[in-house]
């Protein structure tokens, strides 16, 4: 702990050089995680504030302000001096008070091997006109937590949740905590009733009447000595504030019983506030225990919970107009060749198994459960007619979809939904993503995509013998190493250059090259995972190797 907090200092020695506001135009963030993104109050820009970045070794740290302003579909980096010390798993909230403030509060500092942790209880705020960060220092917070939740109701910035990990212990809480914008001050409620168990990353979301909405979430509970078991809640809360408006409110806990479709149980799934009354869940994972090993099936569907009506329902893509009525006269033509009526659309969710593959053709697969809708019919057929489709202009827009992912950074504005970013895994590597896609909520015909992963971002180290090199690097570690990343990829890339693949010949089908060097592939991938890896899994790999290395070609 002092190890950490001596790191932190340094850190804020390094930050207080910074005397001036120096707003740069730059590229997209590197790939980070567990940072903030918010819609600035005023202006058509989000911000993005912190993160953490694991290469497989190191934990990279954060305190970088980035602005990405919509219109221009661009990048600046925003230094102010004496900005809140580096942390990942924050909260953040913008309210538009004063030409708009970004309030962030709490988060974690890990130390460059990942193994300890330093908690912070601070509150920040982050005056956006006059762009100046200010310490609110008020007796009486929350303890220091990571995880939590954050949401402005009415005048108040409203705490819930969270967790605190030492090396040797954990805890989960259920506590509320409110900080009032007029008077800067802090209080715990003592809501009656049964609340939601201690959880951390559920939703949050604030109603119109001022109440709150609590979500599902994830925790664990040690069961014997190094054996802990997670559990993913499913369950949903209503906090309820009696005394509307007075100075001592009174709140209540109760369970909602919500109507419609809810997410299938997931961990790691992001939230914003939706129009018409709604607010969102994107994506997210499912981890399936299985014999030691930890399996996960990524999301990228959206569900949205309607607050009035207390109910779920999947989001449906309606795709382009254009290729709607296209798709249309096509299947009108084909029934009537064929002599035969079209049947109804299937109405129950459809569950479509996808594969992702990552820079070094390692793949994973991810399950994505469809809802059913008018549309779906056009998804099934084989996979070659799916692929003709996308070529031909991005049947309902999936070709541009983001991938399946977790712990994506999420902002609403103007009712178009920004997913920035997140993680998926393959086998024990972490994939750490950068991209930005959008959506109307408004429409839901299309995803676009604003900004594409960088490969060159990607680096994957294996764990290192030596432990020496490691506490050399411990400072630089936990702070940037950009540079750093960016050689060791482009070594990487020559080394696996010097691999002649078997080339595609003229005019050769994707399924015929895939057959032809099959063997070639299975050996390749069986290198890449190891022995102890599934022969299905090897084979699932190598063809999905042996794919993209056919689309590359061509």
């Amino acid at each position: 702990q002092e190890d950490l907090e001596a790191l932190i200092a340094e850190f804020q020695s390094l930050d207080a050089k910074k005397t001036q506001v120096i707003e740069s135009s730059c590229p997209p963030p590197s790939p980070r995680l567990n940072c903030s993104l918010c819609a600035h109050p005023e202006r058509d820009e989000l911000i993005l504030f912190g993160g953490e970045y694991f290469n497989g070794q190191k934990t990279y740290l954060y305190n970088d302000l980035y602005i990405y302003h919509i219109r221009k579909n661009s990048w600046a980096k925003l230094d102010i001096p004496n900005p809140p010390p580096r942390r990942c798993a924050h909260q953040a909230a913008v309210v538009p008070t004063a030409g708009g403030q970004l309030w962030i509060f709490g988060g974690e500092f890990a130390s460059p091997n990942g193994e300890q942790f330093y908690h912070y209880k601070d509150l920040w705020v982050l005056h956006l006109a006059t762009k100046t960060w200010e310490q609110i220092k008020a007796p009486g917070g929350p303890s220091g937590r990571s995880g939590h939740r954050m949401v402005v109701c009415k005048r108040q910035l409203i705490i819930f949740g969270g967790f605190h990990e030492s090396a040797r212990d954990f805890i989960y809480y259920n506590d509320v905590y409110v900080f009032n914008l007029d008077s800067f001050t802090w209080s715990k409620l003592a809501p009656a009733g049964m609340g939601p168990a201690p959880r951390s990353g559920c939703l949050m979301t604030p109603t119109p009447e001022g109440n709150i909405i609590i979500y599902g979430g994830y925790s664990k509970q040690r069961i014997k000595k190094d054996v802990d078991k997670g559990t993913l809640h499913t369950d949903m809360f209503l906090l309820k504030a009696e005394g509307a408006g007075k100075e001592e409110d009174r709140w209540s806990w109760s369970r909602l019983s919500p109507s419609g479709v809810k997410p299938t149980p997931r961990s790691g799934f992001s939230v914003a506030a939706a129009p018409n009354n709604r607010c969102l869940l994107f994506g997210g994972v499912h981890d399936e225990e299985e014999e030691e090993s930890l399996e996960g099936d990524f999301f990228n569907d959206i569900y949205f919970y309607d607050v009035g009506k207390n109910r779920w329902f999947p989001a449906q893509l309606k795709g382009p107009k254009s290729e709607r009525r296209k798709r249309r006269r096509g299947r009108q033509a084909e029934a009537e060749a064929a002599g035969e009526e079209q049947l109804p659309p299937p109405q129950g969710p459809l569950e479509v198994v996808k594969e992702v593959v990552a820079e070094d053709g390692t793949v994973m697969t991810i399950k994505q459960v469809i809802p059913g809708a008018a549309e779906d019919k056009d998804r099934s057929g084989s996979e070659e007619e799916e692929e003709e489709e996308e070529e031909e202009g991005g049947a309902l827009g999936q070709a541009v979809e983001p991938c399946p992912r977790s712990s994506a950074m999420v902002a609403v504005k103007h009712g178009v939904l920004y997913v920035y970013g997140g993680m998926f895994e393959v086998g024990d590597r972490q994939v750490t993503l950068s991209d930005l896609h959008s959506i109307d909520l408004h429409r839901m015909d299309q995803w676009k995509v604003l900004q594409e992963m960088d490969p060159k971002t990607q680096e994957w180290l294996e764990e290192s013998e030596s432990d020496e090199e490691e506490e050399e690097d411990d400072v630089e570690g936990a702070e940037g190493g950009e540079e750093e990343e960016e050689s060791s990829e482009e070594e990487s890339e020559d080394e696996e250059g010097e691999q002649q693949h078997p080339a595609v010949q003229p005019g050769e089908a994707q399924a015929h090259y895939v057959a032809r060097t099959e063997q070639y592939w299975l050996r390749l991938a069986r290198s890449h995972m190891g022995p102890e890896a599934k022969d299905k899994k090897v084979l699932k790999v190598a063809h999905a190797m042996a794919k993209t290395f056919h689309e590359d070609a061509i």
